[in-house]
């Protein structure tokens, strides 16, 4: 199966000689060799991702995927699950932070139902429910391979769409009680680390609740012992619907050439498992923040990547995503717009 994911998304390389064109040009503006830091890489990456110089950037979109979990049920969560299905109609309403975020940046939102267990989903909110909520991973496998599938297929349907759309920077997150205990499984499989070094307090457990969360982990990695060479195995047992989801944007995303701006630890997990899946995924990829969650510095530093922004967020939804939004403008309007020391007749 992980050769069939191989065939399915061809993932194209970047342009790198577009990459050193925009490097040239940066290096040429009006300052000293470096100086902008972090903007000067935006746009030089950018630039491979869209082979642009300047790349036009000014359509966005974040991408809100949200499922339950049942392991839930074993008492990992400051809040009950219902609060999943409530969120949902919090973003269908734009009352969320993402959505204040998202109006502020003028980017578009869309949220997906990718496996609540509400019955019907409000209005605004695309449906592509694979089932209501994971079984309990500390008792079985999350999911079937099956479902895992189709969820995959769900985020990728969604990257083509907007492609399609016009849409030139997206962003993904996530909404589901219970995702940080399987975003941390999965984290564990896949990098290797001890359980305690990637768990903490989530939605805001106390020091009893991140111990039964770490007991949880560790039983449901030792009851389904998933497979860290094969991603989508360990997305199917220790997963989410939404994890899932999300790397199937990803994958899609770049096979189509379209820069995704990462989140917190549970996007990072998802990306981790897509990067797993089709090394050149991580070309595509942006980390905008690092989370207070103790997994998430771990996760970035399994993909080699360097966060823009750290604010402490450990919200979820795509919030830190879309605040870095602000920071590719100003990297593609600097590159753009700045004179460069040739205009003012040095060389």
């Amino acid at each position: 199966m992980q050769q069939h994911q191989r065939k399915q998304w061809r993932i194209p390389p970047v342009d790198t000689q577009m990459e050193e064109k925009a490097r040239k040009h940066v290096d040429q503006l009006t300052k000293p060799t470096g100086a902008l830091g972090d903007l000067e890489e935006l746009v030089v990456r950018l630039a491979g991702i869209t082979g642009q110089v300047f790349s036009d950037i000014s359509k966005k979109g974040v991408a809100i995927f949200c499922a339950d979990h049942g392991v839930t049920v074993e008492g990992v969560s400051a809040y009950p699950a219902e609060v999943t299905g409530l969120m949902i109609g919090n973003f269908s309403r734009g009352k969320a932070a993402v959505n204040v975020l998202a109006q502020r940046f003028q980017s578009e939102v869309a949220v997906v139902d990718v496996g609540s267990r509400l019955p019907k989903p409000p209005e605004g909110v695309l449906e592509r429910k694979v089932r209501s909520g994971t079984a309990n991973m500390a008792q079985g496998p999350a999911m079937t391979r099956q479902e895992a599938e189709e969820a995959l297929q769900a985020g990728a349907d969604l990257a083509s769409s907007w492609k399609g759309a016009g849409l030139q920077l997206t962003a993904v997150g996530e909404m589901g009680i219970g995702n940080t205990t399987s975003a941390s499984a999965v984290a564990a499989c896949l990098t290797g680390k001890p359980v305690r070094r990637l768990i903490g307090r989530g939605t805001g457990l106390d020091e009893e609740g991140v111990r039964r969360k770490g007991e949880v982990i560790t039983r449901s990695l030792q009851v389904n012992r998933p497979d860290p060479r094969d991603p989508l195995d360990v997305l199917t047992k220790v997963g989410g619907l939404e994890l899932a989801a999300m790397a199937g944007f990803m994958l899609e995303a770049s096979h189509l050439r379209l820069p995704v701006v990462l989140d917190g630890l549970i996007t990072t997990a998802a990306a981790l498992a897509a990067v797993r899946m089709e090394p050149r995924v991580r070309s595509y990829l942006f980390a905008s923040h690092q989370s207070a969650e103790p997994g998430h510095a771990l996760l970035l530093e399994a993909l080699d990547m360097r966060p823009l922004i750290s604010a402490g967020m450990r919200l979820g939804e795509g919030s830190g995503a879309v605040l870095a939004f602000p920071l590719f403008d100003a990297a593609v309007a600097t590159a753009r717009e700045m004179a460069t020391f040739a205009e003012l007749g040095l060389e």
